[in-house]
């Protein structure tokens, strides 16, 4: 009687030959493409410097539809920010979680040929920090990732981080 039982499963779940498995969801439009110039193996320094601080993949995902970075510093903990278009609002959105508890969430998009990202980074016992990433594609094909905070809720802003991402083909060795 199982044996039975199992094989109705088995067959209620098996496709229908008949009908065409739906094809897979296409990411391919010009939002989509917000995040393409970032794409690749890099080397990572501070912007005007020549001393590596980091490593970043950033690769496309799900037939196309998710950008991840997997950040790997040379010194402390790394951490993963995965960037996905919606668009039906016709935003980019960002989910980075890092080696401390919590994630921070950004949402942003392009403008002016830039992707500009926005999101509150919580830091326990500090006023609440909004943080602004802007990425820009430079002339020799490095991307700079220009992050500014701000914990009058956007009324001033302050330089917090500034990374040029080099191609590893074109990286100083």
């Amino acid at each position: 009687m199982l044996t039975s039982y199992v094989a109705l499963l088995l067959l209620q779940a098996a496709p229908d030959a008949a009908s065409p498995a739906p094809p897979p969801p296409v990411c391919d439009s010009d939002g989509h493409a917000g995040f393409n110039f970032w794409l690749g193996e890099w080397d990572v320094y501070p912007t005007g410097g020549d001393t590596k601080v980091a490593n970043s993949r950033i690769e496309r995902k799900h037939t196309i539809c998710a950008v991840i970075e997997n950040w790997m510093p040379l010194r402390g903990q790394g951490g993963t920010s995965l960037n996905h278009f919606d668009a039906e609002r016709g935003q980019w959105y960002q989910k980075w979680v890092g080696s401390s508890p919590g994630a921070v969430e950004f949402v942003g998009g392009v403008t002016d040929g830039k992707m500009v990202l926005t999101g509150n980074w919580p830091q326990p016992g500090a006023p609440q920090t909004l943080v602004r990433m802007t990425y820009t594609t430079n002339e020799d094909g490095s991307v700079r990732q220009f992050g500014e905070s701000s914990t009058d809720h956007g009324v001033s802003w302050q330089s917090a981080f500034d990374f040029t991402y080099r191609s590893k083909e074109d990286a100083p060795k």
